[in-house]
């Protein structure tokens, strides 16, 4: 890729250190990488490095895993043993420099490591210390471990999810590990921005529960002052507009979503029963919610007479709709490759595909996630170590 084109990217000259593993954590600081930060993982090559490396099915090849590379693109591995005191002292040098300390541990774990900005002050003042933890770093639960199907259940999330007469279900993804990353990357650079501002930095927290909470949004405020506790409907239908719903077609399901008045107009005369628009008892939401179940009834029979395909073609910019696909029809959609949300690199004797980051800047860095240890000469190198003291890092296993 052309250097002037990364040159460009925002966040050219930000460093993050980043202590992390598995999926959250490292998710977060991949998009801040994306955009151009350089994030250097700090591994322990005693404990096997980040987790991630070794979560199955699919390999490129030791400590090499798909899901590794889904999460770590664009960043730089170092081995540090964080529990030696050489180590502390190598971790301390490397932080002059750099913007951000970042990690994904167990609440309680960074004050016993020394990764608090009451900590990492003494060494660099400007420093935002930012914490991705399951329950926080304060209260009852610091010292639980947590994860992303936990916080589904305890937020009420697989309580909305299924059908009403069906046991409650999960989302299919990890949601709140991917929303909590996200979450956490706006943390830092809100960190970043005051401490440029002010030449003093801060801790910065987030935590899967906080998240997964603040994700009730509407739906907690609802409950909160009205006492409305919101319950599954069936077919993933909106609680309150219709039809926003799944309905069948002649060969799979297409989702719908009127939620708006002029669409149930639209609607109507796409499918081509216009006598439909001002009929009575679907005039207007509270009437077509009233008569749901006939609505819907009546909707799949029209529905049934065509594909999914062709609805679609019909519906097009017109109707909000979409096809409920898998995961493989979703990635092979002609809409992905005009939009370009699939980058490639070499790596492992093959070309690699992955998804692109969803905030474009012009250019899209897309460099295989770093093999653990990959760059421990250049980093301590730039710190001031000579060859002879790495060598000897890596006799004592500091490194």
């Amino acid at each position: 890729m052309n250097q002037n084109a990364l040159n460009s990217l925002p966040l050219k000259g930000v460093r993050i250190i980043a202590v992390e593993q598995y999926g959250a954590g490292p998710f977060g600081t991949q998009h801040l990488a994306d955009l151009g930060a350089e994030v250097i993982k700090i591994e322990n090559q005693a404990d096997g490095g980040d987790v991630g490396r070794h979560v199955g099915p699919y390999y490129f090849g030791e400590n090499d895993s798909h899901f590794y590379q889904a999460f770590n693109r664009n960043k730089k591995s170092i081995t540090l043993n964080l529990k030696s005191e050489q180590g502390k002292e190598i971790f301390h040098r490397l932080l002059k420099n750099a913007d951000i300390v970042f990690n994904n541990l167990r609440g309680d774990l960074p004050e016993k490591l020394g990764l608090t900005y009451e900590d990492l002050k003494q060494y660099n003042e400007k420093i935002v210390c930012a914490h991705l933890s399951a329950y926080g770093r304060e209260g009852s639960r610091k010292s639980w471990p947590g994860y992303d199907y936990l916080m589904q259940a305890e937020a009420g999330y697989l309580s909305l999810t299924g059908e009403p007469d069906g046991p409650p279900s999960r989302m299919g993804l990890s949601i709140i590990d991917l929303m909590t990353g996200t979450t956490a990357a706006m943390g830092m650079l809100a960190g970043l921005v005051g401490a440029r501002a002010t030449g003093i930095g801060r801790d910065v927290d987030v935590s899967l529960y906080d998240v997964a909470i603040h994700n009730l949004a509407y739906v907690g405020v609802w409950y909160l002052n009205e006492g409305f506790s919101l319950k599954r409907e069936p077919f993933s239908s909106h609680p309150s507009l219709t039809p926003s719903q799944l309905y069948r077609t002649q060969d799979g399901w297409v989702f719908l979503m009127c939620n708006k008045e002029k669409f149930w107009g639209t609607l109507c005369m796409a499918i081509e029963r216009p006598e439909w628009i001002n009929r009575p008892e679907y005039q207007r939401f509270p009437d077509r919610l009233e008569n749901r179940d006939r609505l819907k009834e009546e909707l799949e029979s029209v529905l049934a007479t065509r594909s999914t395909e062709e609805w679609m073609k019909a519906f097009a910019g017109k109707v909000p709709a979409a096809p409920v696909y898998d995961v493989a029809q979703a990635l092979d959609n002609d809409f992905i490759q005009e939009q370009e949300r699939i980058i490639e690199f070499e790596h492992a004797g093959r070309n690699v595909r992955t998804i692109a980051s969803p905030v474009r800047v012009g250019v899209h860095p897309a460099q295989a996630a770093p093999a653990m240890g990959e760059h421990n000469h250049e980093l301590l190198g730039e710190v001031g170590y000579s060859e002879e003291e790495i060598r000897s890092f890596k006799d004592e296993h500091v490194i």
